[in-house]
């Protein structure tokens, strides 16, 4: 069984309640809830939160959900949490992100399938930066890759550094690659994520997808033509609706 989570907390510093923003008549949970159950690979959706209203919201658009702790540190942590509450067994877990209302459907069923054809612990989706901006810009996750696609390193700083060229000029030479934040777990990786302790570079980086390459976890990259775009502040909200008005969404 492949099972997809959607960790929806009602807390944050720069956009409180964000989950149940309007986004074009939908809130974004439901429009997140919506893509992941169009994935044809997908058997279960769940959304997992940690506050009633969004259990409210959950209740009145038919979506099946689960109550976890507010006190779960990360997304991670409220899918596994999720996953033993109700008992499930699946062979993989995908961790939605809720904040990404943009997010194709495409785009999980192609990491679950790379996860599956391979032995891979992880699959993930990347896509190419197009701009320098985004190149050097600290919320833009960066990720070095293998030829296989096996993930090498993800850091904020823009990687590979490419000596002797200006940092304008470098994504004319060579591709440089962000990561988009949704993981197609093993059973197995996802709990050895969750009974590591946090490692060294994943406390420095603040990236929590360090913490299983740095012990040694085989993440693969997935090529997508999804750009990404996560609401973090009320102007990204904007843009995501912006982006539905002009796509008649």
């Amino acid at each position: 069984m492949i099972v997809g989570i959607i960790p929806a907390r009602y807390a944050s510093s720069r956009l409180p309640g964000k989950p149940l923003i309007d986004l074009e008549g939908q809130s974004m949970i439901e429009r997140v809830w919506r893509t992941a159950c169009e994935s044809s690979a997908i058997d279960r959706v769940i959304i997992a939160t940690d506050n009633e209203c969004i259990v409210a919201e959950a209740q009145r658009i038919g979506a099946e959900f689960v109550l976890t702790s507010p006190d779960e540190p990360s997304g991670t942590d409220r899918c596994y949490a999720a996953i033993r509450t109700l008992k499930l067994s699946p062979d993989v877990i995908v961790n939605i992100q809720g904040d990404e209302p943009l997010l194709h459907h495409n785009v999980l069923t192609v990491c679950i399938d790379a996860l599956r054809s391979t032995r891979a612990d992880v699959a993930t989706p990347i896509a190419l930066i197009k701009s320098a901006h985004e190149l050097t810009d600290l919320n833009v996750v960066k990720v070095a890759r293998a030829e296989s696609g096996r993930a090498l390193y993800f850091s904020r700083s823009p990687i590979p550094h490419h000596r002797g060229v200006e940092v304008a000029d470098w994504i004319a030479d060579v591709p440089y690659w962000k990561h988009i934040g949704l993981y197609a777990y093993t059973a197995d990786a996802l709990q050895r994520h969750i009974l590591l302790q946090p490692s060294p570079l994943e406390r420095i980086e603040h990236l929590e997808q360090l913490r299983l390459l740095e012990n040694g976890a085989l993440i693969t990259c997935v090529e997508t033509q999804y750009d990404g775009l996560s609401v973090d502040t009320a102007e990204d909200a904007e843009r995501v609706r912006a982006v539905l008005r002009a796509s008649n969404h």
